[in-house]
């Protein structure tokens, strides 16, 4: 019997790419940056990781599915902040984002790691974003980075 895991070794050559929503500005900048050091610690070279910020959570799957249909990245990372309010608004965008993240990810086959935090409120997010829950922009990098090796491993 075969066993396959990833491991945090990026691949030969591999770009990636953050998507993320500009609003909630403290935390979305946050997350970034918890991404960005990640990469740069596990030996992804600055110039291989894309950038590309959208106006909120709600958008950032449209960008998904284009960058995914492109062929370019290796993984996708999805970040973005998503705080309860006193309408339905929080559920439908939340968890729209959230499903259409994992399609994209079936569709092609590439791994997207959803970072979007859906919180009751902006202390939550905090917690998530460098407070003492870490920073779910870092874990997001290293599951784009793991599933990136594994999937080579597969193929």
């Amino acid at each position: 019997m075969s066993h396959y895991e990833g491991d945090l070794r990026a691949p030969e050559g591999a770009r990636f790419a953050i998507i993320a929503s500009r609003w909630n500005p403290r935390i979305t900048d946050a997350l970034v940056a918890g991404a960005r050091k990640a990469f740069a610690d596990h030996g992804v070279d600055e110039a291989a990781v894309d950038v590309v910020r959208v106006p909120g959570a709600w958008e950032i799957p449209l960008v998904a599915r284009r960058l995914a249909a492109g062929g370019a990245h290796r993984a996708l990372v999805a970040l973005g902040c998503v705080v309860r309010g006193d309408t339905r608004h929080f559920e439908q965008v939340a968890d729209g984002c959230s499903d259409a993240l994992m399609r994209i990810a079936l569709d092609h086959g590439l791994p997207v790691a959803n970072g979007v935090l859906a919180v009751d409120a902006h202390e939550d997010a905090e917690r998530r974003a460098g407070g003492s829950h870490g920073n779910k922009g870092e874990e997001c990098a290293l599951v784009a980075i793991e599933m990136a090796n594994l999937q080579e491993k597969l193929s």
